[in-house]
């Protein structure tokens, strides 16, 4: 299993295929830096975020289908003079709720950036 699929830990890859709904399929799997997020995922259905901020060393594991976000956002302390994806930090905008997480490398903000677009407008 795996095989293919982006990922930065095997444990985390494991964790979303042992969860997976009938036929969904996993796009990318990729940590999280910073307190409070441990993960994000991507599948054809739905974004899953793991949240380790909860009092009590608590976890959430979220997850958010494509229909439900109304805007994503690529968070950057550069002007937009700049790169466009400088940052490794994505928004995710569903109704009143935000979820921020930020990446190692600009390219799997980018990467999760279009998924979220391509599944969110179709």
């Amino acid at each position: 299993m795996g095989n293919g699929i982006p990922h930065d830990k095997s444990d985390q890859l494991k964790q979303i295929e042992s969860g997976l709904l009938p036929g969904e399929q996993i796009i990318a799997v990729y940590d999280a830096v910073g307190v409070g997020t441990g993960f994000l995922a991507l599948t054809d259905k739905r974004v899953i975020i793991k949240d380790k901020s909860f009092v009590g060393k608590r976890v959430a594991i979220t997850s958010v289908p494509y229909g439900k976000i109304s805007a994503v956002s690529v968070v950057s302390n550069k002007s937009w003079a700049g790169a466009y994806f400088s940052s490794g930090t994505i928004a995710i905008h569903v109704g009143t709720q935000l979820y921020e997480v930020e990446f190692r490398g600009a390219e799997k903000t980018h990467h999760v950036h279009d998924v979220i677009l391509h599944y969110s407008s179709q």
